[in-house]
């Protein structure tokens, strides 16, 4: 995986100014640092402890997505799981993240950000200490899923301190520093968890958050201003929330068990994933309407036909690349013989090409459009794909392997930075923070859905990843799929996006990292500004 838990996933919470200094009040976690809201500088040691803070924070996320699928193999073996419990490893944290990230971001806007931050880093913990000691794959699903709520806590809250601290001048300067340690941690992460694995076993790369979580919750109790919107009194949207988490859910339930699940059980979960789906819909209508709390996700925004066009890219191109970082890794190990350290740093030259060239493409798009770039790097990225069908027993990393990661990496590089400004710049004003976060559970829903639906359709169901020949015919006919979803990408967005769309908005469509925009593992969504974060 290259990108990180840690990203901009709710920029409509980011782009809320609290108040900073209040006294300490009733149930609030530690003393309250008195600086003024937006009067954090980062050439300041308080604006430096608010961003070590974040930084660790968000490593939590980062470090644990990275690590994982390295795990999988290991895990798999020592529970003697099948390939839908490896699925599911993997998918019950994407689950109750995207299901729940724009709920947490609202919590932080009405309870404290630092408050709601704090809560989800140790939620977090513990979540990843009953991850670590599970008996069974059973446990290790259900404290995945426990972290994914964890994650939602303290995700949107790392950017929104920022945001909520830092003066304007010094917030984009912020904002880069975070994103660049972001990228380094997505870059050390897959070395680390596979060193770890090969060392000491693969609980320890859930256990390694326990130290670094507390280390953040000291940090962010005695050096993190309070921050909430005062203005926010509504109610919250938990009905929209459980009925997003539940189509979510009996959609990846019936994909993932339909080869060898029961039939009832399958057509029970998709009849309950769609009717959930579309409950989902009208209640977000009738909230638009003015009817009971906020929307979670407020309809007018689809209003936009580009923007609706962009997220229909960005669900097609985010379920292929989801399906190449749950297999890949899992291919690297099982067929070509690789160890879990070796496997986990093969996404590496991929990391440091979004690194170097993410923050130069959204440049670029702002001076000739996002529509060529796009194109051409989706286009570049399936080449890339393409060239994983070369893998197989024995396959050599420079031959083999590398070429592809960068192939695929300098794809990608030109394609994450432009759709983000793509989908700000397309969004209602009114809406522009919260159209980053939209894009982002896209992102997620179709990872999660491609994770689900493709490897049992190629075949790889029960214990395919026992047996090195199955796995790789599978393996190189789920590329062949992803690669072909990057394609179809290519032809939407050539066809629907505008080349005008960033020039009414250049100021605050663009990415603000000066030497790096992403942030390490899928969505690879670059921290952005929203319009209403002045």
């Amino acid at each position: 995986m290259i990108r990180v838990a840690a990203t901009c996933d709710d920029d409509r919470v980011a782009s809320h100014q609290g108040p900073s200094g209040s006294p300490v009040e009733p149930g609030s976690v530690g003393p309250t640092v008195p600086v003024p809201a937006n009067h954090l500088r980062l050439s300041e040691a308080s604006g430096r402890w608010v961003l070590t803070a974040t930084v660790l924070g968000s490593s939590l996320a980062m470090l644990d997505a990275t690590i994982v699928n390295v795990a999988l193999p290991s895990i798999g073996r020592q529970f003697g799981t099948s390939l839908a419990g490896l699925q599911w490893t993997v998918n019950a944290y994407t689950l109750t993240l995207a299901g729940l990230i724009l709920l947490g971001g609202s919590l932080g806007d009405r309870f404290g950000r630092r408050r709601v931050f704090i809560i989800g880093v140790v939620w977090f913990a513990l979540a990843s200490a009953l991850c670590g000691l599970a008996p069974n794959v059973g446990v290790l699903i259900a404290a995945r899923a426990l972290q994914g709520i964890g994650g939602a806590l303290l995700t949107p809250g790392s950017l929104a301190i920022i945001q909520a601290s830092f003066t304007p001048a010094d917030r984009p300067r912020a904002i880069g520093a975070w994103s660049g340690l972001g990228g380094v941690a997505g870059a050390v992460g897959p070395f680390l968890g596979g060193w770890l694995i090969a060392a000491a076993g693969w609980r320890w790369a859930f256990l390694l958050n326990l130290p670094l979580a507390v280390l953040v919750v000291a940090v962010a109790a005695r050096h993190v201003p309070e921050s909430r919107d005062e203005s926010e009194h509504h109610g919250f949207d938990v009905l929209g929330a459980v009925l997003a988490a539940v189509t979510l859910a009996g959609l990846t339930y019936a994909l993932t068990e339909a080869p060898s699940g029961s039939s009832a059980a399958v057509a029970v979960a998709a009849v309950l994933g769609v009717g959930a789906g579309v409950a989902f819909v009208l209640v977000e209508q009738r909230r638009s309407a003015g009817h009971g709390p906020s929307p979670m996700l407020p309809l007018a925004i689809f209003r936009s036909r580009q923007f609706t066009a962009v997220n229909i890219v960005t669900f097609i191109v985010y379920g292929g690349m989801g399906v190449q970082f749950f297999l890949l890794v899992v291919d690297l190990q099982v067929v070509a013989g690789y160890s879990p350290m070796v496997a986990g740093t093969a996404l590496l030259p991929v990391t440091v090409l979004m690194l170097l060239l993410s923050s130069r493409a959204g440049a670029l798009a702002q001076r000739i459009g996002p529509r060529i770039l796009m194109t051409v790097g989706l286009i570049l990225a399936a080449i890339g794909m393409a060239l994983t069908l070369r893998i197989g027993p024995h396959a050599s990393y420079a031959a083999d392997v590398l070429p592809a990661m960068l192939v695929f990496g300098l794809g990608l590089a030109g394609v994450v930075a432009p759709l983000t400004a793509t989908v700000l710049a397309t969004a209602d004003i009114q809406h522009a923070g919260v159209a980053s976060g939209v894009n982002n559970a896209v992102a997620r829903a179709a990872g999660l859905l491609a994770v689900a639906g493709v490897p049992p359709a190629v075949g790889l169901t029960g214990t395919a990843y026992n047996d090195p020949g199955v796995f790789n015919h599978g393996f190189h006919t789920a590329m062949t799929i992803a690669a072909l979803l990057l394609v179809v990408g290519a032809v939407l967005t050539f066809l629907i996006v505008h080349d005008d769309v960033l020039s009414a908005d250049q100021a605050t469509a663009t990415p603000e990292c000066d030497f790096n925009c992403p942030v390490g593992a899928p969505p690879l969504e670059p921290g952005t500004r929203s319009r209403q974060a002045a």
